[in-house]
């Protein structure tokens, strides 16, 4: 694989990997997460899962590695949002 290709993955990656920071601290700092949808998240969680499986069907650790992170990720919010809404 050439040197750009691989640079392009890590920096997708990356960027995937680093979206859910900002919305795991926000909810976290104000213990609510009523503004997360619920729906969406499913979906997401799923779609990681599924990115997941194709990483292992085709050999490919490092798109099976980096979906893993996301999927951990996506799932701390979805965890959150069931957490907080408990409380009310």
């Amino acid at each position: 694989m050439s040197l750009l290709a691989n640079t392009v993955g890590v920096a997708a990656a990356l960027c995937s990997m680093t979206s859910f920071g900002p919305q795991i601290v926000k909810i976290w700092r104000e213990r609510d997460a009523s503004s997360v949808s619920l729906r969406m998240y499913i979906v997401t969680v799923t779609g990681f899962s599924l990115w997941i499986a194709y990483g292992v069907l085709i050999g490919s650790w490092p798109v099976a590695g980096s979906n893993i992170v996301c999927l951990l990720l996506s799932a701390t919010i979805l965890a959150l949002k069931w957490r907080f809404s408990r409380r009310r």
